[in-house]
């Protein structure tokens, strides 16, 4: 008796099987499970207020040129209180490096002057929407959704 070799088996064999799940259904589930993470990073209404800005003068103290969102430290010191350290948050790393900014655009005790939109809820914290360093007459701009900077010509 001659045998012959059964084809093999061309239906799916998947480890979701056993859960009853199918390809579609570990999608919608991953969907749903991480769509409010990746919303909440990128939803500016939900951490800063748009509707206010307010202006801060002081001394940087740090600039995390980090990803996804570069971060400004300023100490800031107000007439009868004490020194209070604002975060102010920038546009994403990548399209300030394609401007020309760098990790030593901003160094320690630098004086600026800061324009942005205040936290909602959590206080000492802004989105950096504009920027001047009187040392040098350095600028820099949040318009919309594209970052520039100018820096005054060198003589």
């Amino acid at each position: 008796m001659v045998r012959v070799p059964r084809p093999p088996d061309t239906r799916r064999v998947t480890l979701l099987a056993p859960l009853g799940l199918s390809a579609m259904s570990l999608w919608a589930l991953l969907a749903v499970t991480f769509a409010p993470s990746a919303a909440a990073h990128h939803s500016f209404v939900a951490i800063y207020d748009a509707a206010r800005y307010i202006d801060l003068e002081g001394i940087v103290s740090e600039f995390r040129f980090v990803n996804p969102h570069p971060v400004l430290v300023i100490s800031v010191t107000r007439p009868g209180s004490a020194a209070e350290s604002w975060h102010a948050e920038m546009d994403n790393r990548f399209e300030l490096a394609d401007i020309g900014m760098t990790a030593q655009t901003f160094r320690p005790g630098d004086r600026v002057r800061v324009t942005g939109n205040p936290g909602r809820n959590v206080s000492h914290i802004m989105y950096l929407r504009a920027l001047d360093r009187p040392s040098d007459g350095l600028r820099y701009e949040q318009v919309g959704s594209t970052p520039r900077i100018q820096r005054p010509e060198r003589r």
